[in-house]
């Protein structure tokens, strides 16, 4: 069989979960799973450009994703103008005293020759203090402009699609003050820094309410398709949901997810010729040669803490654009869902599985592993119910084997990653 052939076979059998799943439930979940998958399509494909293009460990991948759904917030959503008035110039002019704050201290170290480290440190100390004067006050006065409702900044009112490369940049720029500092670690130690930086994003995100809310939540969303109740409403869609053998409330859930998936697979499909441009392009094949021995690659000239650095940042703005379209998706943003589990772990999943260093790998991966993400635990349920079905109800046994049907997810991943690693060590669609 050619490769050709039998990764278009491996995409095949994921349709056919998809379709099944909408014949089987409804075509509400199978499209909801299609686009979750869709969106983890992307990460995955971010977290391929780091890895299987340049040997980067990064076990951040949800931070990036959370500034990708704060920029969502930030974005789309009206300001706030009490708030505004309150406190909001007082929390930007902090702001501008600790970046001017950290400028200061970098010229003073790299050109003062005698007392540095104290003039440094007398910088840091000074600007630290006149950022809490200044910042304190200004954000209890913003958090305090009805709190239950609003009591942040809010964002600036523009369309909720300029949000998704707004959230790539907002990744990258992260990323590249990241990269100053960590890439010059070993994997192991960068690893590790991205995993705390990505953990202190969430925290800054969870605690400081004027951002967004903190975890109060931010709801209502601005949406780029129609509301499901906006089109129920309307006379000529109800007409047509009924002439395709609809109610009109399935056929304007049906028609939301579908719009949803559009705009998912345009994205996807122009990220996917970007990155298949940039592995077959000189750059690509620089980056591999890298990955596979920095130090022959250094030999030869090439400057490889600065290309690990181009690589990611392309690769955090790839999964901070998934995390604005996840937002959107979402219709909220809520900081205390995001968990290193779902949002770096089972993302490495789905790169591995389908096959780091090979971006169709990554899509197939991302789509096969997020369906029995959601699948396993029903299906799991149900062989469970069938298995006890001959048992006595107070049974100590049968309630154990239903309890135990919560861990199927993280069992299936397991066995999953296993077989692959062991039948296909280098993924369902390998690198070529």
């Amino acid at each position: 069989m050619s490769p050709a052939l039998k990764n278009a076979m491996l995409f095949a059998l994921v349709a056919v979960l998809i379709v099944v799943t909408g014949i089987s439930q409804s075509w509400n979940s199978a499209l909801l799973i299609l686009n979750m998958g869709l969106v983890s399509a992307i990460m995955a494909i971010g977290v391929n450009l780091q890895w299987g293009f340049a040997g980067l460990f990064n076990v951040g991948v949800m931070g990036f994703v959370a500034l990708g759904g704060l920029a969502a917030v930030l974005v789309s959503m009206p300001p706030v103008g009490e708030a505004w008035a309150a406190g909001g110039l007082g929390v930007l002019a902090a702001l501008a005293i600790g970046a001017g704050t950290v400028v200061l201290a970098i010229l003073g170290y790299r050109r003062l020759a005698k007392g540095r480290s104290i003039a440094v440190a007398a910088i840091l100390v000074c600007g630290f203090f006149l950022f809490r004067a200044v910042f304190d006050p200004s954000v209890a006065a913003v958090e305090g402009v009805n709190p239950a409702a609003t009591g942040y900044l809010g964002g600036l009112g523009l369309p909720v699609l300029l949000a998704w490369p707004v959230g790539g940049l907002l990744a990258a720029g992260a990323a590249w003050l990241i990269g100053k500092t960590a890439l010059g670690l070993r994997s192991d130690y960068l690893a590790i820094a991205t995993l705390g930086i990505a953990e202190i994003i969430i925290s800054v995100m969870k605690n400081e309410d004027w951002l967004a809310r903190g975890v109060k939540n931010v709801v209502g969303l601005p949406r780029p398709v129609p509301y499901e109740i906006d089109l129920q409403n309307d006379p000529g869609f109800a007409m047509r949901a009924s002439a395709l053998g609809l109610d009109p409330v399935t056929a304007s859930t049906l028609y939301v997810k579908l719009g949803y998936t559009a705009l998912f697979v345009v994205v996807l499909l122009l990220l996917l010729w970007m990155a298949q441009m940039a592995l077959k392009s000189p750059w690509g094949r620089m980056m591999r040669a890298i990955r596979d021995n920095e130090t022959a690659a250094e030999a030869m000239g090439k400057d490889v803490t600065r290309r690990h650095l181009q690589v990611f940042v392309l690769g955090s703005a790839v999964c901070g654009i998934a995390g604005a379209m996840m937002t959107t998706l979402d219709g909220q943003l809520t900081p205390g869902t995001y968990q290193p589990l779902r949002f770096t772990f089972l993302i490495w999943v789905m790169v591995i599985v389908g096959g780091s260093g090979n971006n169709f790998g990554a899509v197939l991966g991302a789509l096969l592993i997020w369906f029995l993400w959601v699948q396993v635990e029903p299906i799991g349920l149900f062989l469970m119910n069938v298995l006890t079905a001959g048992m006595a109800d107070g049974s100590a046994l049968k309630a154990h084997l239903l309890d135990s049907a919560a861990h199927m997810r993280l069992l299936t991943m397991g066995v999953v990653l296993l077989l692959v690693l062991r039948f296909s060590p280098r993924g369902l669609i390998p690198e070529r």
